[in-house]
């Protein structure tokens, strides 16, 4: 999970030193964003219906390929135009990255620890920002921006081969909705061949999906959630450099403390996401990140809250993406988890593409506070989307346990 977006956090953390020597606008670096999750968000359907039938570690390895393979062009690029062609290939494993751990989590870990497992696994991507914003920040000190980002590509590539022999072997055929239901320790052979009847899906903490389930609604609230959390990830250190003076590796600081808040956060949030609860959490933890954005448009006259509105936002925003998945997880019928999680996941990137392009707009003209009271009204979006659904599903659920 930390390497399916590592190039994206690494040119938002080098994104002074980018901006100097290839010479690119602030709208331009929006635009890098909105290229790879663009893509993203294309594969996504396609992606997760690959991982149902190659399996998890295959689809793995090739993610983690593929990341080298864009991170090193990514170093090599002499300007925007292979830097964009880089970023568009690392849309590929961002695709694959929520079906394919999603499936292995499914097929790994008993259905109790399935929410703490996912909220550990989410936060993969936060230390890939991290990552991006402190140690290779500061390798870019020594080493200049390219060899930063060609070190990472080298990890990635060691992490491919590991993750080829390391992880459990794949089906020999695409697993079917028996297969996926089997419980952890037992064989495909266990589980009844031909059931008689609809049986309930093992799901995370025992939850059983309802019609008019959770996948649309979302993918809607992660359309606005990922737009907002792009902007920041793409722009806050740029906003730091260019607005409030920092140095470089200070501005890219700034990242690896959102990148630090988001994983404690989405460690705690998935295991508080229990069912009965994970319903609500998306619209408390989104309506949460609302503040958070204020702080950092309060930043331009206060700097030092600055760093106050990144662990707000890694907190509250961040964390939330985590609580999705722990839902689809919870709510996924037997053999569609990857779709599932592929559709969700379209939704994030659709918002991380157009998110950044509006910013990029505003920080143009220097207008970093507005833009983060645009950020702000995404984030209450979410929030009432998030709600709307609950409420809804509330009485669904109720409905149906008062049936005769």
């Amino acid at each position: 999970m930390a390497f399916s977006m590592l190039q994206l956090f690494l040119i938002g953390a080098l994104g002074p030193r980018l901006v100097d020597d290839l010479g690119l606008s602030p709208t331009l670096l929006g635009l890098t964003t909105t290229i790879g999750f663009g893509t993203a968000a294309v594969l996504s359907p396609a992606g997760g219906r690959i991982v149902d039938r190659i399996g998890p570690r295959r689809s793995l390895v090739a993610l983690l390929a593929v990341s080298a393979a864009a991170l090193a062009l990514i170093g090599a690029a002499p300007g925007a135009g292979m830097l964009l062609g880089a970023v568009a290939l690392g849309g590929i494993p961002q695709a694959l990255a929520n079906p394919a751990t999603n499936k292995a989590v499914l097929a790994a870990v008993a259905p109790a620890r399935r929410g703490a497992v996912t909220g550990m696994k989410q936060s993969g991507v936060q230390l890939g920002a991290f990552a991006a914003g402190l140690p290779l920040a500061a390798l870019a000190g020594g080493l200049g921006w390219r060899g930063a980002v060609w070190t990472a590509a080298g990890v990635a590539l060691l992490t491919a081969l590991w993750a080829s022999r390391a992880l459990p072997p794949d089906p020999t055929a695409p697993e079917s909705p028996v297969r996926e239901a089997v419980r952890p320790g037992t064989t495909a052979s266990a589980a009844p061949a031909a059931p008689t009847a609809p049986t309930a899906p093992a799901v995370a903490g025992g939850a059983v999906p309802v019609p008019g389930g959770p996948v649309v609604p979302l993918a809607v609230f992660s359309l606005f959630l990922g737009a907002g959390i792009a902007s920041v990830n793409t722009y806050l250190a740029l906003f730091g450099a260019q607005r409030l003076g920092l140095a470089p590796t200070a501005a890219g600081a700034l990242v690896a403390v959102l990148g630090a808040t988001g994983i404690v956060g989405r460690v705690g949030w998935a295991k508080a996401a229990r069912p009965g609860r994970a319903e609500w959490l998306p619209g408390w933890l989104a309506t949460g990140a609302v503040p958070a954005a204020l702080l950092l448009a309060a930043a331009v006259t206060a700097a030092p809250l600055v760093w106050a509105g990144a662990v707000a936002v890694g907190v509250f925003a961040v964390s939330a993406n985590a609580v999705t998945m722990v839902l689809v997880i919870q709510r996924a019928a037997p053999g569609r988890a990857g779709q599932d999680s592929a559709l969700v996941a379209a939704g994030f990137f659709a918002g991380f593409a157009w998110g950044p392009p509006l910013f990029g707009t505003l920080a143009q003209g220097d207008r970093y506070g507005t833009g983060w009271l645009l950020v702000a009204a995404e984030f209450a979006v979410a929030g009432a989307v998030a709600f709307h659904w609950a409420v809804r599903d509330r009485r669904t659920r109720q409905r149906r346990e008062s049936a005769p």
